[in-house]
């Protein structure tokens, strides 16, 4: 594959990652933008809040969805290497959280991140899972606790597999969730 064709994987991922499950589910179901209602967030929890948990499934499965469909394609037809999906999950996360044709008001990236595990990290996202599940009977803050189950996907594929290149788009992207959750909500 030459560079320009990983370009267009790059930017076709992008793409992708615009088609935000929590606008387009409010704009079809509700008429209403997601962006001018509850934290204003155009993420499924917010979707979940304003409208209902339909809404918030729905906006989880689009969200999923997107994700699993060009890395799916990418893994299974062109067998791209680990840099380049990489790039492309990075990518998904980015339109996510700054679709161009939504102004660049997009969600916070957690279904991204979790998808993007399904994908390319599946038993280190079961780990994680197992994390938040057994966490949450200790300590009811399931914010805290998922930022630490979904810190144990980075490494674990550090400790456990000496992927680096993947360990770090996992910490990239989990820093960029993150710092998108600052506020708390």
């Amino acid at each position: 594959m030459n560079p320009l064709e990983k370009v267009i994987w790059i930017l076709v991922a992008y793409v992708f990652g615009c088609l935000n499950g929590a606008y387009y589910v409010g704009k079809l179901y509700y008429q209403q933008d997601i962006r001018e209602l509850g934290s204003t967030n155009a993420g499924a929890r917010n979707a979940g809040r304003v409208f209902s948990r339909s809404a918030f499934i729905v906006t989880v499965i689009i969200d999923a969805w997107k994700v699993i469909i060009p890395l799916w394609i990418a893994i299974s037809f062109w067998e791209m290497d680990t840099i380049i999906l990489g790039c492309m999950a990075i990518a998904l996360l980015l339109g996510h959280l700054w679709p161009v044709q939504l102004g660049f008001r997009g969600g916070k990236g957690v279904v991204v991140y979790l998808a993007t595990a399904l994908m390319l990290a599946p038993i280190p996202l079961v780990v994680c899972g197992l994390i938040i599940l057994l966490g949450y009977q200790l300590h009811k803050n399931l914010m805290l606790i998922a930022m630490i189950g979904f810190s144990s996907i980075p490494l674990n594929l550090f400790i456990f597999y000496r992927n680096i290149e993947l360990t770090v788009v996992f910490f990239m992207m989990l820093s960029v969730v993150v710092i998108m959750h600052r506020n708390g909500d």
